[in-house]
C-alpha cells in the first residue's frame, strides 16, 4: 500500500494562519494576535449557531484547517440552529461570547469577513456559501467598512 501524502494545507497550517490573524490585526486595528483569535472565535461561532449540522459542516470544509478547527470546536450539533437575525443583533451576539472580555471591534463581522477573504480559496467559499441560506451569504458580504 503507498504511503498517504500529508496534504498541503495541513503541513503550513500554523503559518496560514498567523496570516490570516496579521490581515485581521491589520483590517481591525486590535492591538494583538490574541484579541483577533478571540473576536474571529466568536464571529464563527455566532455564524455557526444559525445553520443546521449540514451546512455548518459544508461551510468548515470550505475553511483552512486552523479556522475549520475553531469553527467546530466545542460545538454541541444537537443544539438547534436559530434564524439568522439583522446585522445588529448578530454583531450583539460576537460580543455575547466572553462577554467580560470580548474586545471585539464594533465592525467585528465585517473585519473577519474581509480577512478570510483572504485567506481562503474564493470560489471554493462562494460556491459553499451559494448552498446555505441567503442570510449566510449576506453574513459574509456585508461588509459595511
Amino acid at each position: 500500500m503507498p504511503a498517504l501524502t500529508i496534504p498541503a494545507e495541513y503541513l503550513r497550517a500554523s503559518r496560514d494562519f498567523e496570516r490570516f490573524l496579521a490581515d485581521l490585526k491589520a483590517i481591525s486595528l486590535l492591538a494583538t494576535h490574541n484579541q483577533c483569535y478571540a473576536m474571529t472565535r466568536a464571529v464563527l461561532r455566532t455564524f455557526r449557531s444559525h445553520l443546521e449540522t449540514p451546512q455548518a459542516l459544508r461551510f468548515a470544509d470550505a475553511l483552512p484547517p486552523v479556522l475549520r478547527a475553531i469553527f467546530v470546536e466545542a460545538w454541541d450539533p444537537a443544539v438547534p440552529a436559530t434564524p439568522f437575525p439583522d446585522r445588529r443583533a448578530l454583531h450583539a451576539e460576537v460580543l455575547a461570547e466572553r462577554r467580560d472580555h470580548n474586545t471585539a471591534s464594533d465592525t467585528a463581522i465585517a473585519d473577519v469577513a474581509a480577512a478570510l477573504r483572504r485567506n481562503v480559496d474564493a470560489a471554493a467559499f462562494d460556491a459553499v456559501l451559494a448552498t446555505l441560506p441567503p442570510a449566510a451569504g449576506d453574513f459574509w458580504r456585508a461588509c459595511p467598512r
